[in-house]
């Protein structure tokens, strides 16, 4: 099976710190790779990978900012399918502007929804609904004018997420994810605040005006900002922290840092949006909560909860290799014709 696998070209495959989609597509590749697929990787030339590597960019936009953006997406989504009759398969994790692509081409194409951005890009999809075969990453992401493939929740590699027994010493909590109205920053602060617990941020900023008016004045002792993670750091800040806080303000798709949180040991408190209820088992790795004060209140009860039964779980639910297996399966049928 020849597979070649568009990822987006915003940052590096995988990504140096921030870059989810990115994360998913090296994480995939590599375990097709190792399955016996033969895996063609587009993405930025920088990019590390057990795949062939093809790319028309150096570096991802968001770390060069010296190209134009939109030539080079349409350079990248061309090459692809210039070179279609050389693959079975196309997976398109490059959102909906490679579905324009796919009736052009004999060859079949797979699309992971990573989440909707707004409605308006919906038309698109709905428009090659019957070209495209869909993955959704969640339940609760499904949109129900389209028809999908499957479900396929993301995976990690657990190795590189080790389980820590004991939280530090001090009790912090974190927060780990963009620094944007949506993923409830400034509530995160306030949160562990009521409880008179430390606080650790980190992530990329995404809203600078956020940042600004919400989140930096709430900084302080109890609350520090370390900026983006990435590489073996993020593991030992994940697997530091007694919970991490998820107060989205928005229904998240998926959240690979509550997975990841989980793999560390560390029990997640999250709003219940989107996700989360498929994400977290309520009173095993975590707590859903509705709102600041049930979240303050879970807090008060983390010794309830084992870390090694949130190891577990996302050993059971999140790993690579379960991940490479459904999308395995989901390529199988779809060149043996079934649909």
């Amino acid at each position: 099976m020849r597979v070649a696998m568009l990822a987006p070209i915003a940052w590096r495959t995988p990504p140096r710190q921030y870059g989810p989609w990115e994360q998913v597509v090296a994480t995939l590749t590599d375990g097709l790779v190792q399955l016996g697929i033969d895996v063609t990787l587009y993405a930025t030339g920088d990019s590390g990978t057990r795949a062939k590597l093809r790319s028309v960019v150096e570096r991802g936009y968001e770390e060069d900012a010296s190209y134009n953006v939109k030539v080079f997406e349409a350079l990248h989504i061309a090459r692809v399918f210039e070179e279609a009759d050389q693959f079975d398969l196309i997976h398109n994790h490059f959102d909906f502007l490679p579905l324009m692509w796919s009736r052009l081409v004999a060859t079949p194409m797979v699309a992971t929804v990573h989440g909707f951005s707004n409605a308006d890009i919906l038309p698109a999809y709905r428009a090659y609904d019957d070209r495209v075969h869909y993955v959704a990453i969640s339940e609760a992401d499904r949109h129900p004018d389209l028809t999908y493939a499957a479900t396929i929740h993301h995976g990690i590699d657990l190795d590189a997420f080790a389980y820590r027994p004991d939280p530090d010493p001090d009790g912090h909590v974190l927060f780990f994810g963009r620094i944007h109205p949506d993923k409830g920053t400034a509530d995160a602060i306030d949160i562990a605040r009521a409880a008179e617990r430390p606080i650790v941020l980190a992530g990329i900023v995404q809203d600078q005006e956020y940042f600004e008016s919400e989140v930096r004045p709430r900084l302080g002792a109890d609350a520090t900002y370390v900026g983006p993670v990435g590489g073996s750091d993020r593991a030992l800040l994940l697997g530091s922290a007694a919970a991490l806080l998820h107060p989205i303000a928005f229904e998240e798709p998926f959240g690979l840092s509550v997975i990841e949180a989980m793999a560390c040991g560390t029990p997640v408190i999250a709003y219940r949006r989107g996700s989360m209820p498929e994400l977290i088992h309520n009173g095993l790795n975590g707590f859903l909560v509705d709102g600041l004060d049930e979240a303050v209140a879970a807090l008060g009860k983390l010794d309830e909860l084992e870390r090694k039964a949130c190891r577990a779980d996302a050993e059971d639910r999140f790993s690579s290799t379960r991940m490479v297996a459904a999308y395995a399966t989901v390529y199988d049928h779809i060149l043996r014709g079934v649909r």
